[in-house]
Formats: C-alpha cells, structure tokens, sequence
C-alpha cells in the first residue's frame, strides 16, 4: 500500500511537533510504501536536517512556508476574473457573521481550480484585487464586528498571512497523491490542504490525525497578544484584532471543511474529540487513537518501583507560562511547612528564558539556601534542572529520581510527560487540565488548575502514604502499557489504513467490490505462500523466469522530475533514494538535493 503523509513543521525534519510519532509510525509499517509531503516552517529547522529515513519512504517533497514564493506571473483578464470571483466567495465565508461553509468552500476549490491549471497564485493573492475584496468583504452587510472596523494596515496584513495560509493550493502535490492509497495528514489546519484537494480532484481516501488541535493551538497563540488593547501594534508587533478576528475565523472554515470532507478523524484524546465534534466532525468518522511511546526507554525505571528518593517531588516539562510554575512554587512552600525534608526537582526539556528568570527568582526568594552548620554551604530544596545532564542523562533518570511526579499546567493537550511517568510506575498529581483525566484514569490524584493549597494537600497525601504511592505507580503503568505504547498506535493504523483502502479509486470502472482482498494490494507476503517463487506475483500472476532476474525496485518519478533547472523561492523540491529528481509546481523549478534515506 502506498501511503502519502503530510507533515507541517515536523517530519522528516530533526526538530518539530508529531516528528516522533511520525517516526515510530513509518518504521513500525516497513510493509507499506510511505510518500512524505512535508511544509517547512523556517530556515532553521531546514539547515538542521532530517531524520534518517527507512528504505520504504520512496519519495520526499518539501515546500518552504517561511520563504517567499513570488513566481513571477502574470495573469490574463479571464484570469483575474475568475480569481476576484472565487476569492470575493473565499472571503465572504470568513467574514460572514453566521457561518457560512458554502461560500468558503466553493471560494476554496474555485482558487484551487485556478491554481491546478494557471500556475502560482503568490501574485494574484497579494494583488490590489485580494486587498479590496477584503475591505468588500468586512464592510459588507452582516459581517462579524470585530472585522467591519479594519484598517488599511490590517488589511494588508491578512492579506499577507492569507497568502502563506493558502501557499499549499500552489503546489501540485495533489496530481502526486492520486496514485497513493491514503492520503495521511499528520495535523490539521494547512496541513491537510494537499489531503483534501486529492480527495475533492481524485476521490483519494483523506485521513486526519490530531494529537493537538490545530485550530485549538491558534486560538492559544495569539490568546494573550500584546496588542489585544486595540492599540497601534504595529506592523510586526503581533496581529490586531480585527486581524486576529479574520485569521481566526479563516481557520476556523477550514477546520470545519476538512471535518465534514476527512473520510476518518483520529484524535489523540477525548480532548481533542470534542473540539472536532464542536466544529462539525460527525462521530461515525471519529475514532480515538492514542499516542504511541517507546514503553522500552522507561521499563527499567518503571520495573524497579522503589528506586528514587521518597520525599523528592519531580516536575518534567517546558518552562513557559502555560505550566504555571508560579503556582508549583507556591504549592511546594506549603509542602515544606508540613514536611521540611521535601525537595523539587525541575527537569527541563525547552525553556522560554524571560520566564525561567523569574521562576528562579521567585524560588530563591521563597526558599532561601538552607546549610546544616555553620561551615556547610547552603542548598536550595528547589533545583532547576536540565535533561541530559550528568544526573538525568535521560528522561527515565528524571522520573525515576522521585517517587512523584507533578503536572501543574493550566492549559494541555495530551500530556507526554504525565503519560511517560506512567510508564516509570510513578504516582501523579496532576491539575485537571485538557485530556489529564483521560489519560491518568483513576490511577493519580488530580486538583484543579491555579489551586497551590489543592495541589499541596495531594502532594503531602502521597508523600505521607508511601504504600499509596507505590500501588498508585503500579496501576498506572499497567494502564500506560495498555494504551499509549506504539504497538498499540501502529496496530490501529494498520487497520484504518485498510478500512481505507477500500475506499480508494483503486476499483476499475464497473468492478465489484471486494472481488480481490484488501491484503492482494499489500507489499510483502500477504497473498503469496511460503512455498512460492521468489518474487511470485502477490495478485496471482505467473512467477517471472528464473533467469529473468527482477531489478531493484526503486521510487517512480513523473515526467517532470527527469532534469534539475535553476531554483525558485518557495518551490516545492523532491528527492528519491538513490537519485536526483526535480518537481515543478505550476511554472516554478527546483534543484533537488540528495534525499537522507
């Protein structure tokens, strides 16, 4: 089976979100033939490379989102025509007071249309044409009120974002993903663009994945924006709020039109399913699919319940505002109050340095360096730690440096760390934010969030009860073992991707249904007995001769790959194992590099 999968600022980079899950899929499906379709986020995360690939991912395609990607074309009358049209239908459907899917859709497969067969819309998308359409469009009658008062300024800042937003309708990945089985997008939002435009062009079976809701990581980013006084920001400042009200409701259509269009959703959580289930997803096309982890990195640690201090507490996480380390703090001095022997250790995985300042601070200026004597040197019982050092040289020795571990967070998706210290066999306490519940199930003490005193009273309730503590640990890790391990998330995506295949326009015209099994299209000996010849063909077919030795089997490239031209900004590029290839979306050429495979 041959699988597109489309990342956005993850894999096959070495640094982004759902890299690792996308990486424990690919490789736990050698079976399969993986395409990977990927949209960089920024310089940086390309010079830093890539993961090295498997030999079942055939062919890799990379489209920058950071760069700019002006073509050079120009456009016809009849052209320019039928872009106003389609985006004057594009932009009433976002500034629409009631929702209206209708108008948005159309407008988005009309600019999609247009693409598929003119070119680059880099130029008509940043066009006077785009900017008076968006002025039309929040001036008309019943448009939203956070949008009738937009600026000049405003204006040409969507229209700017909107350009980077609808990039992905430029690249001709769609023509690439009819020959797949499944279009698998590892995120929503623009991600699943090429997915859906596959779907509406060829009728390829689309499969949307959402461990963090795209629309729902949107709404957090620009929640507490400097400029959401309505005060001069600035161009580059952060978006204002007319901007921020278009951009979120440009978001808010498409999440809704990749819902109603996605043949399956699989969230990460109950969390994420209801956010979906909000914006229009239908159940019968839900089904939940935990994360997988690598239950083998934490099995010592979690095997040997007794290991790490019992009156140390272990917090893991980034260090940002959302984890509400100020309230850890505070909770952790009540700790003290009633047991004096206790220690916290931060174990970092990111920062974001302004706030580890003033944590730090404000830890130094609650507990001040304690000393047994008067020529000991004093110590802090809170410690700022980093992972990979000499004492936590791995996730697993962080964990398994305490016997509880604490979640304070006030916003959360699915919680990795709370889920890999059940995997250690640690007890939680954790703040009764996002999918927490689901995921710890009875086998942790949960508080609710910005509550230091409820957070501490669990704490000293697990630190007082160490035999608690212990059977809380053991039931957790049996539960992580049952669910967040990635057997059980590649075994689930083994069989979607088979539920889906049957769906697919692989059928001939007028052929019956199920007439061959879904297994006589799998690569590998699914169909072929043990007994046969080498290289036998799978869908019954003669053996070849044996003289006639096959060759090596090596990733098709279309027609257009066969030389390498001159590069453009913001072309997509493609390379294959063991060959160069060059791919051009509409007119725009690219030089491909030698793929990491």
């Amino acid at each position: 089976m041959r699988i597109g999968l489309l990342t956005e600022g993850g894999y096959p980079y070495a640094t982004g979100e759902a890299r690792l899950w996308c990486d424990r899929l690919v490789r736990g499906l050698p079976q399969h033939e993986f395409e990977l379709y990927a949209l960089s986020r920024s310089a940086e995360q390309e010079e830093r490379g890539r993961v090295v690939l498997p030999e079942h991912v055939t062919r890799v395609w990379t489209a920058p989102l950071w760069a700019p990607a002006d073509d050079g074309r120009t456009y016809s009358r009849r052209e320019r025509r039928r872009f106003a049209d389609s985006f004057k239908e594009l932009v009433r459907g976002i500034c629409a007071g009631e929702p209206e899917p209708g108008p948005f859709a159309a407008g988005l497969y009309g600019l999609a249309e247009l693409a598929r067969e003119q070119g680059g819309l880099y130029a008509a998308l940043r066009s006077e044409t785009a900017v008076r359409a968006v002025e039309s469009g929040c001036r008309a009658p019943g448009a939203r009120r956070s949008v009738q008062r937009a600026q000049v300024a405003d204006l040409l800042d969507f229209v700017d974002e909107l350009e980077r937003l609808l990039r992905p309708l430029s690249l001709d990945w769609y023509e690439d993903l009819r020959e797949v089985d499944v279009c698998h997008a590892a995120a929503g939002g623009i991600a699943a663009l090429p997915g859906l435009l596959a779907k509406r062009f060829f009728g390829v079976p689309l499969l949307v994945t959402e461990y963090g809701v795209q629309l729902r990581a949107h709404y957090l980013e620009h929640a507490a924006d400097p400029s959401s006084d309505g005060g001069a920001g600035g161009r580059g400042a952060g978006p204002r709020p007319a901007v921020r009200a278009l951009l979120a409701a440009f978001h808010m259509r498409l999440a809704s039109e990749i819902y109603a269009e996605a043949d399956l959703l699989t969230p990460g959580n109950a969390h994420a399913r209801r956010w979906q289930e909000r914006c229009g997803a239908t159940r019968d096309r839900l089904r939940t699919v935990y994360p997988g982890m690598e239950a083998d990195r934490f099995a010592t640690v979690g095997e040997d319940p007794g290991c790490g201090d019992p009156d140390t507490l272990v917090w893991v996480g980034r260090i940002e505002p959302a984890k509400d380390l100020v309230a850890l703090l505070h909770a952790f001095a009540e700790v003290r109050r009633a047991a004096p022997g206790t220690r916290l250790r931060i174990f970092a995985t990111a920062v974001v340095p302004g706030y580890l300042a003033d944590c730090r601070s404000l830890a130094a200026q609650l507990f001040p360096d304690e000393a047994a004597d008067a020529v000991t040197v004093g110590e802090n019982p809170v410690t700022f730690e980093e992972i990979g050092g000499p004492e936590a040289p791995t996730p697993a020795h962080a964990y398994g440096s305490g016997r509880v571990v604490v979640l304070s967070s006030v916003i959360e998706g699915f919680p990795i760390t709370l889920a890999e210290a059940m995997l250690c066999g640690r007890a939680t306490v954790s703040t009764d934010v996002g999918a927490v519940c689901e995921v710890i199930g009875g086998t942790g003490l949960v508080v609710p969030p910005r509550n230091p005193r409820a957070l501490a009273d669990a704490c000293l309730s697990l630190l007082r009860d160490p035999e608690r503590a212990l059977r809380l640990g053991a039931a957790a890790r049996a539960r992580a073992l049952e669910l967040f391990t990635v057997e059980q998330n590649v075994a689930a995506f083994r069989e979607i991707y088979l539920q889906l295949l049957a769906r697919g326009p692989a059928r001939a015209e007028g052929g019956v249904p199920f007439e061959q099994p879904l297994e006589a299209r799998v690569p590998g000996h699914w169909t072929s007995p043990t007994w046969a010849e080498p290289g036998a063909d799978r869908a019954g077919d003669p053996a070849p001769a044996p003289a006639a030795a096959a060759p090596v089997p090596t990733a098709p490239l279309p027609a257009a790959a066969a030389a390498a031209t001159t590069p453009a900004p913001g072309a997509a590029s493609a390379t294959a194992p063991g060959a160069a290839a060059a791919k051009t979306p509409g007119t725009t050429t690219t030089t491909a590099t030698e793929a990491t495979v």
